[in-house]
């Protein structure tokens, strides 16, 4: 652990707070600050996410060092394994051949009793708190509260269930060696929950020389929610996504990353709050898929690899 960074304060918004325009301004001075915030009271119980992060055998699809987060630092990739799950698409249905979509990679119930159900059953959990952070940030942007709700947004979303294992190595900066390597999210929102395990840094001013970071604490029964490069990308840089790393002390942690996403086929343009004369837009338009598939290729050995699953 290095002992000479400092934690930071975030944000919490509760969901079940009656009074919305505080939620909103949470949120928003955390948006404009870090892009990172805590979510409590979100109705999914403490068991379940207990149960998921227990489970030893979240492995498998995606090993220790595959991902490349950060090529210029990075000696070797991270020392990290994944398992993905995204929305369930039957092989034989037209939108299975779409990126991202498809059928799932399932241990069969011989080999892991009721798993399927409890990872679906907290896929769908997930999106509906996803949907329930978007409202207050389409609020926070001027938009209308169903902004994100509609059918070309997150009606049809691509949402992708990642169950991290961090192994028992001590990371080491200076030498190249991360947990993750220092990255930003490519995607709308994601929410993440984690052991009691300390690990994760953001830096909230990239281009400072040197960087500073700093750790944040992972909350109990709350969820960890940073926004992705697709909402800085929409917002015109006025919300932020911030890069973020993983640096372990030597013990094993476990993670629960959902990345949620609109639908392939949605146009991400500047939004008409997030633009005037003085500050026109920053980016041309660009399809959802089109940006996903880009930024996934840059960053992992071989998208092939998860592409016959799509997951």
């Amino acid at each position: 652990m290095e002992s000479s960074i400092s934690r930071t304060e975030l944000n919490c918004i509760s969901l079940a707070d009656p009074d919305i325009q505080k939620s909103v301004a949470l949120l928003k001075q955390a948006c404009l600050d870090s892009g990172f915030f805590y979510v409590v009271d979100h109705g999914i119980s403490q068991e379940s996410m207990d149960e998921l992060l227990r489970d030893e055998k979240n492995r498998g699809y995606t090993p220790m060092l595959d991902e490349i987060l950060d090529p210029e630092n990075q000696v070797n990739g991270d020392y990290k394994e994944g398992y993905y799950i995204g929305v369930e698409v039957p092989e034989d249905n037209p939108e299975a051949n779409k990126p991202f979509y498809g059928p799932n990679q399932w241990p069969t119930e011989e080999v892991l009793p009721k798993w399927r159900k409890v990872m679906e059953q907290y896929h769908r959990e997930a999106l509906r708190v996803a949907k329930s952070v978007a409202r207050i940030i389409a609020l926070a942007l001027d938009l209308d509260v169903d902004f994100f709700d509609r059918p070309e947004m997150l009606a049809k979303p691509i949402a992708i269930l990642r169950l991290l294992h961090y192994e028992g190595r001590v990371s080491n900066p200076a030498k190249g060696v991360y947990g993750a390597g220092a990255h930003s999210d490519y995607g709308l929102i994601t929410l993440l929950a984690t052991d009691d395990v300390v690990g994760l840094q953001i830096c909230k001013d990239r281009n400072a020389q040197p960087q500073i970071w700093e750790y944040v604490a992972p909350l109990k029964g709350g969820f960890i929610v940073n926004l992705g490069d697709m909402l800085e990308r929409w917002s015109n840089c006025i919300f932020r996504s911030t890069l973020h790393r993983v640096v372990l002390d030597g013990q094993e942690r476990y993670s629960i990353a959902y990345f949620v996403e609109p639908s392939h086929d949605c146009v991400v343009e500047c939004l008409p709050t997030c633009k005037s004369e003085t500050n026109p837009p920053k980016f041309p338009p660009i399809t959802c898929s089109a940006y996903l598939s880009q930024r996934y290729k840059d960053t992992h050995a071989d998208l092939s690899s998860y592409s016959d699953g799509k997951a």
